[in-house]
């Protein structure tokens, strides 16, 4: 696997994934509050059939209650992320 960095920085988020033509989103069989489950959504991809985008605003609140950070490639194009925990 090419190198990857861990990061809980929202400006750092949103321009990893916007400069992989991205988009915040969440799984659509979850219905909000503690147990929505997010994840990021890429246009190119197959297995996003059950996904749905989201604002940032709700992902990110989602993201920080849960406590995750997010594992991702440093590659130039390589849309590689995992949501893991901040511990």
């Amino acid at each position: 696997m090419a190198d990857s960095k861990k990061t809980t920085d929202h400006d750092t988020i949103k321009k990893w994934t916007e400069d992989r033509n991205g988009a915040p989103a969440k799984v659509a069989s979850t219905d909000g509050g503690d147990g929505e489950i997010i994840r990021i959504y890429f246009e190119q991809k197959t297995e996003n059939s059950d996904l749905e985008k989201i604002g940032w605003d709700e992902w990110f609140k989602q993201f920080d209650n849960s406590k995750l950070a997010l594992l991702h490639s440093t590659e130039a194009g390589n849309t590689f992320n995992k949501l893991v925990s901040r511990d």
